[in-house]
């Protein structure tokens, strides 16, 4: 089975069980829903107004809405929208001036997402369906690009990433949250913790990151890790994988983190932070 049906079955079959029972079956790692990857990333306030299901389905590694400050009247795409969170929260951010895109390619998320939005009564919303990889909308035509852990499951990082270049407006911000690896991992080690942390295709060293994200056409790039994965927080997995955890641990500890990753289609008028302007008003 290639990466792409895999990351829609598992996903979908997410998706199902939060409409049907309410819940999510966190007995899969590869849904990423056990500590500490997926716990209180949102906050309160933020999850207050929301359908219960956009939260359970809620399968990320961080918030990247709390990446980057968002304007009214902005246009923001989530690539990889799930049920809908991130794309909802953007939403309210820049108003009924603003609108907000969420781009999934699994019928049954994009069926929940559309629920949620139904239930938290907000307009400035549309779902579309499509892959990360061949974005469904024009050159030039969105101020801000978000994802929660999701450009880690494509097998073409480098075209979801000039894709996502393509359909920025010059001075456009990227802001995602991934999982990301600092350092070298032998393969077989880096297979079961990518496992474990529900990477199905797997996640991006540091600086190769960097440098995809460098030659999509990208600067101001930077990596701030958020959430930091120790050895101890993958054992009950590991052990039952069959790994010897305490003869991997100087491989592993410190090197799998979630990560806030920013970037800028640079432009000539662009202000400090990425917000486009006028000629002479960026002081």
């Amino acid at each position: 089975m290639d990466t792409k049906t895999l990351v829609q079955d598992k996903y979908g079959a997410a998706a199902r069980e939060v409409r049907k029972s309410g819940s999510v079956a966190c007995g899969d790692p590869a849904l990423r829903c056990c500590d500490p990857i997926t716990t209180n990333l949102y906050d309160e306030a933020e999850k207050s107004g929301l359908p219960a299901s956009a939260v359970l389905a809620s399968l990320g590694c961080g918030n990247p809405t709390a990446l980057i400050e968002l304007m009214p009247g902005e246009t923001v795409l989530d690539l990889g929208s799930g049920g809908g969170i991130d794309v909802l929260l953007s939403a309210k951010r820049v108003g009924p001036t603003g609108k907000a895109y969420g781009l999934d390619m699994t019928d049954d998320m994009l069926a929940l997402a559309r629920e949620n939005q139904r239930q938290a009564g907000v307009e400035n919303v549309e779902f579309l369906k499509g892959e990360i990889e061949e974005i469904p909308l024009p050159d030039n035509s969105v101020d801000v690009v978000i994802s929660n852990c999701v450009i880690n499951l494509s097998a073409d990082k480098n075209r979801v990433l000039r894709e996502a270049f393509r359909v920025l407006k010059p001075g456009g911000r990227f802001a995602v949250s991934d999982v990301v690896v600092r350092g070298e991992v032998p393969d077989e080690v880096r297979k079961s913790m990518l496992l474990w942390v529900g990477c199905i295709a797997g996640a991006l060293e540091e600086q190769e990151y960097r440098s995809k994200l460098a030659g999509a056409g990208f600067t101001g790039i930077s990596v701030e890790p958020t959430r930091v994965y120790s050895i101890e927080d993958a054992r009950s997995f590991l052990v039952e994988a069959g790994i010897d955890v305490d003869a991997i641990a100087p491989l592993v500890d410190g090197k799998f983190m979630s990560a806030f990753i920013r970037a800028t289609k640079g432009s000539e008028t662009a202000k400090p932070g990425g917000r486009c302007c006028k000629p002479g008003c960026c002081n």
